[in-house]
């Protein structure tokens, strides 16, 4: 494919992301049936971010981020820039100065698979990242890459337009025709979790409210209770 810089507009509905930002990764996962989870190697470089939000997605050489500037260019607010090396790379391809450039235009958090540096301005900035790595090591701008192209970062393939939905657990994809039912059911997923926390708080077991009885029963598990003061056949 020859390298581009696509413009678009394309993006999953607004509202809905707002909903898969408010119920977080572990619960989107769950809804896209455990689907989407990048590997968990791309950490946040400070916590307490939740983020979600457009991927604008970008295929670069390692050791250069002239295509991260071109991305910058291309987002709108809220978007998410989403970054893929053609090969590996730990070196620090994202700093505060393209974090101002991106915050002035609205974006809400960078996903990298190669490393950050000035993390001490970026806390500062509350402009949260996750990446492979930390690194002072910097990078160039004279290698040609692509922006708004399908791209696999962390084992997950990310379209352009997509979800992306990133906190402490990790960073999840949602591929943009599912956004609108997998907010539906992450937040069914929430209210049903919240009655079973209310449950679990009030002193109920768990072994009871998920039916777990039945699955040991199920799996062969049997519940032994010794008579005569014998101690458990596994004491014996």
């Amino acid at each position: 494919m020859n390298n581009v810089v696509v413009v678009s507009d394309v993006g999953p509905d607004e509202s809905a992301v707002a909903d898969l930002r408010h119920a977080g990764v572990a619960t989107v996962h769950e809804a896209l049936e455990r689907n989407g989870l990048m590997e968990p190697y791309l950490r946040p470089i400070f916590p307490g971010s939740r983020i979600a939000g457009r991927a604008v997605t970008v295929l670069t050489p390692p050791g250069d981020n002239l295509m991260l500037h071109a991305a910058v260019e291309q987002c709108r607010p809220g978007d998410i820039v989403v970054v893929a090396t053609k090969s590996f790379s730990t070196d620090g391809m994202f700093g505060e100065l393209l974090a101002i450039a991106a915050q002035v235009r609205g974006v809400v958090g960078i996903v990298i698979d190669a490393g950050v540096r000035d993390l001490a301005e970026l806390r500062a900035m509350n402009f949260p990242a996750w990446s492979r790595a930390v690194s002072a090591q910097g990078t160039v701008k004279g290698t040609p890459g692509s922006v708004n192209i399908p791209i696999v970062i962390g084992g997950v393939s990310v379209q352009p337009g997509d979800a992306i939905v990133a906190d402490d657990d990790g960073v999840v994809v949602v591929p943009r025709g599912l956004v609108k039912e997998t907010a539906v059911a992450a937040t069914a997923r929430l209210e049903y979790e919240s009655r079973l926390r209310d449950a679990l708080l009030d002193g109920r077991s768990s072994m009871e409210l998920l039916g777990l009885r039945a699955i040991l029963s199920s799996l062969g598990v049997s519940y032994l209770t010794p008579t005569n003061g014998e101690p458990p056949l596994s004491e014996r």
